[in-house]
This record gives C-alpha cells, sequence and structure tokens, in this order.
C-alpha cells in the first residue's frame, strides 16, 4: 500500500503560514480556558469562523471564481492541525470546508456552487451531514430515509441520527434511499436539503458529558426540488464513499485529546520520572507517526484519489491513540477528573474521558472500519 507525500507548494513558504496562523490564534484564543480548548472541533462558535473566513482560511484550495484562493492541500493541513493543536473552536465552518464543500465542487450545479461556495469560504454558511440511521449504526448501506420521486422534484420520509451541529446549520447534505431495498448501493442517492424546509423536525440529543451537539432530524412528506438532486440519481453510495475519505483522514482523528496531552506535559513539569518520560515519549512517536499518515492521505485527495483504504487505516489508529492518552494521564498523574475542577489537568481529563468513547464511533465503528481495511488488503 502506498503511501504519497504531499509535492511542494508552488510560491509559498509554509512555514510563514503557520507562523501567521499561530499568532492569530494566540490573540483570538489568549482567554480560552484549556477545558474550552479541549472542545476544539466540536466547538461552535460562528464569529470566531468569519474571521477565520476573513483570512483566507476556508475553502483554501478551491477555485477563486467560487470564493476560494487556490493555496495547495499542504498549506490547507497546516492550517487545520494549528487550529486543533491550539484548541480552536472550529465546527461552525468544519463540515462545510472538509466535506460539503468539495462535494458541491464535484457534483453540484453551478447555481449551487456559485450561490453557496463563497458564503462557505467567507464562514457564513454552515453544513450538517445527514448520514447516519436509528437502527443502522455504521451500515450506511442500511438506510430507510427514502426519496420519492414526484412532479417537480422529491417528497421525503425518514430520521437522521446524530447529526452534528444541525440546529445550527444552514444545509444538510443527505443520504437517503432512491430505488429498491434490495438494491443496497445502486438505490441511494444525496441531496442539498436547505434546513427551513416545511416538515424538518430537529430534536436535540445530550452527550455523555451534557451537551448538546447532536440531534436527531425527522423528515415528513418534505417536498425537495429537482435541482436538489446531487450528482446522478442512484449514484449516492459511489458519493458517499469519496466523502467519507475527506472525513476519515484529518488530523481531528488524533488531535481530538491534543489538549489533554499538553496539559498532561505540564502536570508532569520539567523533570519527569523516566516512566513519564518515556510514556510521553511514546505517545509523542505516535502522534508523529499518525500526522505522516494524514499527511499521505491528504496528498493522495489532491491527486484526485480516493483513498478510502488508507484514511480508515487513520481513523482506526488515531482512535486508539486518543483514546489511550487518558488512562496513561490518570496513570501518571494524581489527579481526580471533574469539569468543575479549578485544576486545568483536572478538568480537561474530565471532559476527555466523557468524550473518547465516541471517537471509535464517529465517522464509523472500528468494526466496520477494519472490515474495510481487510476487504481492500484482500483478506475477505
Amino acid at each position: 500500500m502506498d503511501l504519497i507525500a504531499f509535492p511542494p507548494p508552488p510560491h509559498t513558504d509554509v512555514e510563514d503560514l503557520r507562523a501567521e496562523v499561530r499568532a492569530f490564534l494566540a490573540e483570538e484564543l489568549a482567554s480560552r480556558r484549556p477545558q474550552d480548548r479541549s472542545r476544539s472541533w466540536s466547538g461552535f462558535d460562528a464569529d470566531f469562523s468569519r474571521k477565520v473566513g476573513q483570512r483566507g482560511w476556508i475553502g483554501m484550495t478551491w477555485p477563486t471564481r467560487y470564493g476560494g484562493h487556490e493555496r495547495s492541500a499542504l498549506e490547507r493541513y497546516v492550517v487545520l492541525e494549528e487550529m486543533l493543536a491550539a484548541g480552536a473552536p472550529v465546527a461552525a465552518h468544519w463540515f462545510a470546508d472538509r466535506q460539503s464543500g468539495p462535494l458541491l465542487l464535484k457534483v453540484g450545479t453551478e447555481e449551487q456552487r456559485r450561490s453557496i461556495l463563497p458564503r462557505i469560504t467567507a464562514g457564513e454558511c454552515f453544513f450538517c451531514i445527514g448520514m447516519s440511521e436509528p437502527d443502522s449504526g455504521s451500515d450506511l448501506a442500511a438506510v430507510r430515509t427514502r426519496a420519492v420521486p414526484v412532479d417537480g422534484g422529491f417528497v421525503v420520509n425518514g430520521t437522521k441520527l446524530w447529526t452534528t451541529y444541525a440546529h445550527h446549520a444552514d444545509y444538510m447534505i443527505l443520504f437517503c434511499r432512491t430505488g429498491g431495498a434490495d438494491d443496497r448501493h445502486g438505490g441511494t442517492s444525496q441531496f442539498l436539503v436547505d434546513l427551513k424546509t416545511p416538515g424538518i423536525t430537529i430534536r436535540p440529543i445530550a452527550d455523555l458529558a451534557g451537551e448538546h451537539h447532536f440531534n436527531e432530524v425527522v423528515f415528513e412528506d418534505v417536498f425537495l426540488p429537482a435541482t436538489s438532486l446531487l450528482g446522478q440519481l442512484g449514484d449516492g453510495w459511489n458519493q458517499v464513499v469519496g466523502e467519507l475519505a475527506f472525513e476519515r483522514s484529518g488530523p481531528e482523528r488524533f488531535l481530538s485529546s491534543f489538549t489533554l496531552l499538553v496539559e498532561l506535559v505540564r502536570a508532569l513539569g520539567p523533570s519527569p520520572s523516566d516512566h513519564a518520560a518515556a510514556a510521553v515519549g511514546r505517545l509523542t512517536a505516535h502522534l508523529l507517526v499518525l500526522r505522516r499518515l494524514s499527511r499521505s492521505v491528504a496528498g493522495m485527495l489532491q491527486m484526485g484519489e480516493n483513498p478510502a483504504l488508507q484514511a480508515s487505516l487513520v481513523k482506526d489508529l488515531g482512535a486508539i491513540f486518543e483514546q489511550e492518552i487518558p488512562d496513561i494521564a490518570r496513570q501518571l498523574v494524581d489527579a481526580e477528573p471533574s469539569q468543575q475542577s479549578t485544576r486545568d489537568f483536572s478538568a480537561v481529563l474530565a471532559h476527555t474521558i466523557l468524550n473518547v468513547p465516541s471517537f471509535s464511533l464517529r465517522g464509523g465503528t472500528r468494526e466496520i472500519l477494519r472490515g474495510i481495511i481487510a476487504r481492500g488488503l484482500g483478506l475477505r
């Protein structure tokens, strides 16, 4: 299995960009507490996203005619990893920048691109992903939400679950069934859905930490015009598989627990024990390997490839790494995890412990990912 590195970015000093992003974040996040930074990619702040858009850091690789900046995938990657490492609240623009915008670029109509993409790059248009459903888990081919053709468009009925920030989003990319139930892959399609459309109900779901990120989105006789179809009717499976490569390979797959690693190093101080130093060194080595793998997948995406296998590897290994950090931290530092603690390490530890179970669920369960990996390696 080949790993492809980024080509050198043209006419760009990446380290200058990194320094620019760090200076911006140092100013914008100066008053942000470590426990807030630990939310990072799940932290929603529309004002922050607008500032990021004003800097030209959303839709960085997209064509300028759609509000993009035609910069390299490596430059985009640098911005993303700096944002996550600093604990910036990126959730408002995250999904549109990561996968919904690229999907519109690939299969959207010209009208959709010109009306929506510039608003995304400005940090003023937010998306959510309508994939998961009750009783289907990570088996996307088992979706039951159905779009039935009618005069002028489609009528949709069904339910989407675990839809992150649907209550703040302007649009959803809806994955649903448009063919027979026996055609698990060929009978699915994707639609661009304005969430203000009549018949859509968004209900909150609180997570283990008591926070409201997730939602249940119910479609009851929702009419979607024919122009809302993304790509070809019945080609939804191929489209969503390509979309998941963007979702599963990014730096959020190994930097979601990074704030805890930072606080662990601070708690250990300048003279840690040999055992603590070895443990932190091991975590650091794993982090660097995952970073290399993730950057290689991004390079493959830039070259127009579909690295579904490689992205699944990054997602699975990243979840294992992130879920290890709280256990190792608790062995090295004697502190009671508490979200109400005034001690930064204890507060960040508590938040991370409550959230790490989801890391091997979001974007596909471990079992699904390992099935993809086994199939890609010819083992099944």
